[in-house]
């Protein structure tokens, strides 16, 4: 389900809101593939910002998505989106970014190390993962891991 959600320094009312949710939700799912039906949009305004060093209109966009995303596709959406923001915010492209993460790969390796690679396998192993979970002298563990994962840049 591919999710973007926009934080932006200036504050935005019902109806700009709308706007957006509905110009963003068609643009991100015609560009990447996949039905309206699966996308989500979040408009946060209002949020306090400064990007290089002032607080004049700016955005910052994070787009999550299970596949679909590359560099062409990337730059199509950032393009897009900065042009909404343009539109319906008075938001200069130059004081937008967005930062995508594609969670497929990621996906990926984490069946590869379970050594699932289908529905049934992965079905079987969950048990076996929720008991490991739950045993309390695996929770610094897992804690400290989850923490410092989240910690390095390219997990940010």
């Amino acid at each position: 389900m591919p999710t973007l959600n926009l934080y932006t320094n200036v504050p935005v009312d019902a109806v700009t809101t709308s706007d957006i949710l509905k110009d963003a939700t068609k643009a991100v799912a015609k560009i990447i593939g996949k039905p309206e039906s699966y996308v989500m949009i979040l408009v946060n305004g209002g949020v306090p910002m400064a990007f290089a060093g002032t607080e004049a209109p700016a955005a910052y966009g994070e787009l999550i998505s299970i596949g679909g995303l590359g560099p062409s596709v990337n730059a199509k959406l950032s393009s897009t989106v900065a042009d909404i923001l343009q539109t319906k915010l008075s938001i200069d492209s130059s004081r937008f970014y967005i930062k995508f993460y594609d969670v497929q790969e990621e996906w990926r390796r984490g069946l590869k190390a379970l050594r699932v690679d289908t529905v049934s396998k992965l079905r079987k192993a969950l048990p076996e993962l929720e008991r490991e979970v739950r045993r309390p002298s695996n929770f610094v563990d897992f804690y400290s891991y989850s923490f410092c994962y989240c910690l390095r840049d390219k997990n940010k």
